[in-house]
């Protein structure tokens, strides 16, 4: 690594890029600053040490329209040292070539892929999605950012935590909100909430960056899975089917509420187990009686 001096003397002896409209002092002068402001910012982000559990966070973008953004977003997940990034259903397939992604290629190259919400959370014990609120009624607690930030890092130091953004246009639908434990939003003016994709996904990384200090790991907590809350999910939402609770017409809302209720338990792996084998018992009752009716 050169010294500062030694850098900074370097930067004159590089190529100039072209703008015609300026003269040569005034583009020596543009490239000069853009390469200090670079600088300077490498050097800040070197100074962000984030703890071993923050490889636990999974940073999950949902229906995402412009590649471009997914990019971005990449470039800031790997700015404050977030490595983990799943798409669900992106608009174009062609993201990891993003030129946005300056900096995070191989970040971009390694993301995983997901068709629906539910299997990119599945290994996760704590999902959480962004929201911007707005007139939009809400079923789920919204909890600021600050606020949210600390209970991430607590969520980190037990097991994985998913984090969702929603997509340029919607953000994010019932359906992957009813996938979530709880919502966070960043506390923008009323007269403009949305942000930028990228600028929303920087701005809530760096705020679990900020202040984090070295924690000695958490009692041996296990909380559920994602994937063991859906599985729970499913089998009760079938023995709720069977039993004639759940109607055609109003399936859709009240399956969401009944997985929302289910992620609100907060229920450790060895409860969702446990409720499992509970639930499975009731449904299989369920259809033994209905067979036996029919003989």
């Amino acid at each position: 690594m050169l010294p500062l001096a030694a850098r900074a003397s370097r930067l004159t002896s590089v190529a100039l890029p072209h703008y015609p409209e300026c003269s040569r002092r005034v583009r020596r002068h543009l490239f000069h600053q853009s390469r200090v402001t670079s600088f300077s910012v490498v050097v800040n982000y070197s100074l962000l040490l984030a703890p071993p559990e923050f490889d636990r966070l999974r940073v999950v973008l949902v229906n995402t329209r412009n590649p471009l953004n997914i990019g971005a977003s990449a470039r800031a997940m790997s700015n404050f040292g977030f490595l983990h990034l799943r798409v669900v259903n992106p608009f174009q397939l062609a993201f990891r070539e993003a030129s946005s992604a300056v900096g995070a290629s191989p970040l971009l190259a390694s993301a995983e892929g997901f068709k629906s919400v539910a299997d990119a959370v599945a290994d996760c014990s704590l999902v959480i999605g962004t929201t911007a609120v707005g007139r939009r009624e809400l079923r789920h607690p919204v909890r600021r950012l600050d606020e949210a930030a600390r209970l991430i890092r607590k969520g980190l130091r037990s097991g994985r935590v998913a984090l969702l953004f929603g997509s340029e246009k919607r953000g994010l639908s019932n359906e992957d909100v009813s996938h979530c434990q709880w919502l966070l939003r960043i506390p923008t003016r009323e007269a403009h909430r949305s942000m930028n994709l990228g600028h929303a996904v920087a701005v809530c990384l760096y705020e679990l960056v900020r202040g984090t200090k070295a924690a000695p790991q958490s009692a041996n907590t296990f909380p559920a899975s994602a994937g063991d809350l859906e599985r729970l999910t499913s089998v009760l939402l079938d023995a709720l089917r069977s039993c004639g609770y759940l109607k055609p017409r109003s399936a859709a809302p009240s399956e969401e509420k009944i997985r929302r209720l289910i992620r609100r338990l907060n229920l450790s792996a060895a409860d969702a187990e446990l409720f499992l084998g509970i639930a499975r018992q009731i449904l299989w009752k369920l259809r033994s009686a209905r067979q036996s009716d029919r003989l």
